[in-house]
């Protein structure tokens, strides 16, 4: 429960924030939460309208330090087990699911509202009114949507089978993939996509970026990730309806991801801001095209970081179209290493305590030869001398 300085503070009445049970805070409201995160506040209460609330989006929402979730949608629909609920609840958010889509009609971007047991409060009155999540019956809703999981293979089949009636030449014979200026041929490709553990993973990698110095290539947000680990990208890859003006003004060469018959939402920011872009008509996701792209120019090795590699992950991205990631793989088989989860691989090798109990091993060891070979008792001897020639100088100072 907060208050926030300056704001009215509807629903009070003569009555002090602190003494309302529930969440009082400013509402950010957006049916897009990918574009909700980017104007999040800590402590503020999101509303959204998410069916199947994702890993990364939940992770995001953590992240801007949202105070409670208000999800006019199904937060966990049963289609498959995704855990954003659960990270949200872990983490000390509220979620309040199935929420009345009117929320998006009665409450406008900045109200202070008020999130209770599962009611949102504006001006005292309920706005509307959803399921509170709790552990427990997010647990249960996981269970549920466990067991119906083999019909989601099945549609993923046939999603699969679409893509390749569709897009058969790109994959096999690169039909469509446009020309670049960044030379790729014979050269290691890093590719990163804000997913899973890309933070850890790009930590991880700094010694192979720094010895093989890969074509850096950013998919939408991940020309963002590249930069706040101080990477300049080489190519950014994607619709750019995630990408900051910063990443497409960096210098590194566009490719705007369109759609199969041309149309590319993403061209009118690009000439917005004064640059040029290269067009790839593709019907699979943006991280797609960008491995078919370093593939197709001759790269020697292709790294992925926060690319989707598990039938969960598929789904978790919420596209039907994701099928394509997984031909896409099949088709640039043993060029394309995965780095997810290398950072979890190598994180407890050699912990801290360790570190420092090897190093204090060595320095006795070393004190100990040095006390028993001659060569070490007369260089001790010269230490105790100039230890106490300056004791002696120090004490002659005060005398």
């Amino acid at each position: 429960m907060m208050k926030v300085p300056g704001s009215r503070m509807p629903g009070l009445r003569g009555w002090k924030a602190e003494s309302l049970p529930g969440v009082t805070a400013v509402a950010r409201i957006d049916r897009r939460t990918k574009r909700l995160t980017k104007r999040l506040q800590p402590g503020e209460i999101a509303i959204i309208d998410h069916v199947d609330v994702d890993r990364v989006s939940a992770e995001a929402l953590v992240a801007c330090g949202a105070a409670a979730v208000v999800n006019t949608a199904a937060g966990i629909s049963g289609r498959y087990p995704n855990l954003g609920p659960q990270i949200l609840l872990e983490a000390g958010v509220s979620f309040i699911d199935n929420a009345n889509r009117e929320l998006f009609e009665r409450i406008k971007d900045g109200d202070v509202v008020r999130v209770c047991d599962g009611a949102v409060y504006l001006d005292d009155d309920i706005v509307g009114k959803g399921d509170e999540q709790s552990i427990e019956t997010v647990e249960a809703a996981m269970a549920e949507a466990r067991a119906g999981l083999a019909v989601q293979i099945e549609a993923f089949a046939v999603n699969t089978m679409e893509y390749v009636r569709g897009e058969g030449r790109l994959l096999i014979e690169g039909v469509g993939v446009p020309e670049i200026r960044t030379s790729m041929e014979g050269r290691h490709v890093l590719i990163v996509v804000r997913g899973y553990h890309y933070k850890e993973d790009i930590a991880t990698l700094r010694p192979y970026i720094r010895e093989y110095r890969p074509v850096l290539v950013g998919v939408d947000g991940g020309a963002d990730a590249l930069l706040d680990a101080g990477y300049q990208p080489d190519v950014i890859v994607g619709d750019f309806d995630s990408v900051s003006t910063k990443a497409l003004t960096c210098g590194a060469e566009l490719v705007v991801h369109a759609y199969r018959d041309g149309r590319a939402p993403g061209l009118e920011r690009v000439h917005q801001l004064g640059r040029e872009a290269v067009i790839f008509p593709a019907t699979g996701t943006s991280e797609d095209i960008a491995m078919l792209l370093a593939d197709d120019k001759g790269a020697e090795l292709i790294v992925a970081v926060g690319t989707h590699g598990t039938l969960e992950e598929f789904l978790d991205k919420g596209r039907p179209g994701m099928a394509s990631t997984f031909l896409t793989r099949l088709i640039i088989g043993s060029k394309l290493i995965d780095a997810k989860g290398v950072s979890r691989l190598y994180r407890s090798r050699i912990t801290t305590p360790q570190l420092l109990l090897l190093v204090i091993t060595a320095l006795i060891t070393m004190g100990v030869a040095l006390s028993l070979s001659p060569i070490g008792q007369t260089w001790l001897n010269g230490l105790q001398d100039a230890w106490n020639a300056f004791i002696f100088w120090l004490v002659g100072l005060f005398s």
